[in-house]
């Protein structure tokens, strides 16, 4: 575990020791054997810093940028983002950060809130659940679910069927909606919810637009048809998020051990972590105003990314970075945004209504996450006019492609690129890769611990709904 994540785990560490005092740790009646209880406040804070820091903001994102061409790294191949992924590099974040850290630790919050009738952290507590079962899904395929919680009277439970697994997701999504809905808790979440300031009204809001996400993710599933996911994102998305200041985000105040993960991320202690070439050039291309904000000028005043494989830069100055909106010490980190939702609903309205129905949610998804990034009203309509019309032919992509854009960093982008092949990207070859990779290994701790026969997969076999 590096550094940087054992001063996270430390930071846990001290929100739930505090909490507990040093009188009932020292305490010698109290039983070693059996964990402090602690209130589901204790619990739900380090779950979402966990949530964005070590799973949005952490590894699996990291390399998945690498692997979308947003981000590079100025060393030489084989590295990680040239696909030199192994078992060993998927054991934190299997392991340590989703397993342990937030599926077992929102396992007995969600128990203990349904127990004393606290339903705003049942509620928060399921929607934050579904939320990390598609990112472990997505990566890993078919996991532990239904016996993956009872070590260690199970040590080698089954994997769960991803189909069985999205079914178990938008019913944890619509049981989170029930228990959002009711009145009379005695406790609420407030300040220990980062990312509404347990505002039910916002919660509600992102678990549909989840749902709507999840609908549109099976579009090309077997025994889905794109028509009727499309219809459910539709229906989900009338009560998603509707504007900017409905967008899930941890807010980072970016003194101590409180700063952005992307701004630790890029810093120089990662390595030399930069932009890459085709996306900066995409950007330049397009004459895109959202250039500046994204993405720094390299030392001689100019935006320079770079490809991976190319030799190494004397100096990472001469590459272009990742701009403080994202990247700096108090950047937000954003779980799922407004306009990540109109993008959703243009895709499903293409689908089935025609790319003259898509056309305008298309371009005010564009204006959405220009107005997140602070373009003014002039530039925004000056480039949403110089893009092409959408048709029959290129609406997908041109969808794709600028949602690529407003999802930056985000998880999403490679699920996109999984399930739609855009953006078209060019990938890193060598003599033993060809393609990018479908999907990550499971953790070296699996296979050591508990052998199933899902384990056979490599890198180039597709996850269930990526029918692409």
């Amino acid at each position: 575990m590096d550094m940087n994540n054992i001063k996270t785990f430390a930071l846990f560490g001290c929100i739930i020791f505090a909490s507990t005092g040093c009188k009932k740790f020292l305490d010698v009646n109290t039983d070693p054997n059996n964990p402090l209880t602690v209130k589901e406040a204790q619990i739900l804070a380090p779950v979402e810093i966990n949530t964005s820091t070590l799973i949005v903001g952490g590894a699996s994102a990291n390399i998945t940028a690498y692997w979308m061409q947003q981000l590079s790294i100025n060393q030489p191949v084989p590295s990680l983002e040239s696909y030199n992924i192994t078992s060993v590099d998927a054991n934190n974040t299997w392991g340590y950060y989703l397993y342990a850290s937030v599926f077992e630790n929102l396992r007995i919050m969600i128990a203990q809130a349904q127990t004393a009738k606290h339903y705003e952290y049942v509620g928060i507590g399921k929607t934050l659940f579904a939320y990390n079962l598609a990112i472990t899904t997505d990566l890993w395929n078919n996991i532990p679910y239904t016996e993956g919680f009872n070590i260690p009277k199970n040590m080698h439970p089954k994997y769960d069927s991803q189909e069985a697994i999205y079914t178990t997701i938008q019913t944890m999504l619509d049981s989170a909606l029930y228990y959002l809905h009711q009145l009379g808790s005695k406790v609420v979440p407030g300040a220990d919810d980062y990312i509404y300031n347990g505002d039910v009204k916002q919660w509600e809001k992102f678990v549909y637009t989840l749902k709507a996400r999840y609908y549109l993710r099976l579009t090309k599933a077997p025994g889905r048809t794109a028509s009727l996911q499309a219809d459910s994102a539709l229906a989900a998305l009338q009560q998603g998020l509707g504007a900017n200041t409905d967008n899930a985000l941890v807010a980072y105040p970016g003194t101590g051990q409180a700063e952005s993960p992307w701004f630790v991320n890029t810093g120089e202690a990662a390595g030399g972590v930069v932009m890459a070439k085709s996306f900066i050039d995409s950007l330049i291309t397009r004459n895109d105003p959202r250039l500046p904000v994204i993405a720094t000028k390299n030392k001689t005043g100019i935006y320079v990314g770079r490809k991976v494989g190319d030799p190494l830069a004397i100096s990472p100055d001469l590459i272009s970075k990742v701009n403080t909106l994202y990247a700096g010490a108090d950047a937000n980190l954003y779980l799922a945004t407004y306009s990540e939702a109109l993008f959703i609903k243009a895709e499903a309205t293409f689908i089935k209504q025609g790319a003259a129905a898509a056309a305008p949610v298309y371009q005010a998804a564009i204006a959405a996450h220009m107005t997140m990034l602070g373009i003014p009203a002039a530039a925004q309509q000056t480039y949403i006019a110089s893009r092409p019309a959408l048709t029959a032919a290129n609406a997908l992509q041109q969808i794709i492609t600028e949602k690529y854009v407003a999802d930056f960093l985000s998880p999403e982008v490679y699920n996109d690129w999984r399930r739609t092949g855009y953006p078209q990207l060019m990938p890193y070859q060598s003599e033993i890769v060809k393609s990018i990779p479908r999907r990550w290994p499971y953790p070296a701790s699996e296979l050591l611990t508990n052998p199933q026969p899902d384990q056979k997969a490599t890198l180039a076999d597709h996850v269930w709904w990526d029918a692409n």
